[in-house]
């Protein structure tokens, strides 16, 4: 059987389930800033060995890719998307690829274009609805491996590229099954979220990470394009990505780039089995964007929580020590998926 096939097909199915993830908050660390900050800040980063590959891409430009875990032909591979600032580094992405690799997972990481510590070689960099250099990997890695499995995995920025790109590929894409964690559905709320109270934090944050990029990247490339001066004193997103953001990537201004951007409107359109993971606190976004059911392919699975923030999903474990439920959960989705997988190959050949 050839994979990236949906293995089923909902029966009678016209849109997708929502339902409770499951998740249980560290007792002391219910709050929303506490579940976000954690991780990010206090947790040691994973060690992770990885083989580093440079993908050339058409308009002369590229993207880095890191590999680890087995090298063994056929193995199941899974592409893992950071979020936005993130990269090879993000100890979310390293905690999953540390889980599967114990299963016996190949991972492909994908470091979205102007990520990381080498600048890309155009003034455009990635951003949320910055979906082409995913697809073209995926395909890339159906013609290496036709018959192999491929799995995929996004976290905020990364999560709904993925699902843009999910939705944009329909039936044709080239991947077997996916996941995705704290998705900004739609990036206007989001936006405008980020500039009132605590959330400001959050922008704060973000905004000074994108500044130290775009300096590192002006050092390098010919950015003349834009109002560099303003874009460096942005005081909040909708003015970053008036200034930068839309003008190189082909957006009229925020507000088209925020509208076309956004995974919500591909959702519906998904056809490979989903599982979204999103927490109702997060403290940088707002409830409302959360999507209904009837927004959702009857592939795709939207698990809530009350708790868990952004990215941040810590339970207790042994002896009440924090531990990162979401890398468990992502695990064993994607090793059922797989074991499914494989069993429905198995039974057609």
């Amino acid at each position: 059987m050839p994979s990236a096939t949906p293995l089923r097909q909902p029966a009678a199915a016209t849109h997708g389930r929502i339902q409770n993830s499951g998740f249980r908050a560290h007792p002391l660390l219910r709050n929303p800033h506490l579940q976000t900050m954690l991780p990010a800040l206090l947790r040691p980063r994973p060690p992770l060995d990885l083989r580093r590959e440079r993908l050339e891409l058409d308009d002369g430009d590229f993207v880095d890719l890191a590999w680890a875990g087995t090298e063994q032909t056929g193995a199941p591979t899974a592409v893992l998307v950071h979020g936005l600032t993130g990269g090879f580094e993000s100890k979310y992405l390293r905690g999953l690829a540390l889980q599967l690799i114990d299963l016996g997972w190949r991972i492909c990481a994908l470091q979205l274009r102007g990520g990381g510590e080498s600048p890309n070689r155009l003034a455009r960099c990635y951003h949320h609805g910055d979906s082409a250099d995913l697809r073209h990997l995926w395909h890339l890695l159906r013609r290496r491996e036709p018959e192999g499995i491929v799995a995929t995995v996004g976290w905020s920025l990364g999560g709904n590229v993925v699902l843009k790109a999910l939705g944009e590929e329909g039936d044709q894409a080239p991947v077997d099954f996916a996941a995705a964690a704290s998705v900004p559905f739609s990036l206007y709320e989001c936006a405008e979220r980020l500039r009132h109270g605590v959330a400001r934090i959050y922008q704060s944050h973000l905004l000074g990470a994108l500044r130290r990029m775009i300096r590192h990247k002006a050092s390098r490339v010919d950015l003349s394009a834009i109002d560099l001066d303003a874009v460096l004193s942005a005081p909040d997103f909708f003015t970053f990505d008036d200034g930068f953001t839309a003008p190189l990537n082909g957006f009229a201004d925020a507000h088209d780039y925020y509208a076309r951007a956004a995974c919500g409107p591909y959702l519906q359109a998904i056809r490979r089995p989903t599982l979204i993971v999103h927490a109702q606190d997060d403290p940088m976004m707002v409830r409302e964007i959360i999507p209904r059911a009837e927004a959702l392919s009857p592939f795709v699975t939207l698990q809530l929580s009350t708790h868990g923030g952004h990215v941040g999903f810590v339970e207790a474990g042994p002896r009440g020590r924090p531990r990162m439920w979401l890398e468990r959960h992502f695990a064993e989705y994607l090793q059922r998926q797989r074991v499914e997988h494989e069993g429905a190959s198995r039974a057609v050949a």
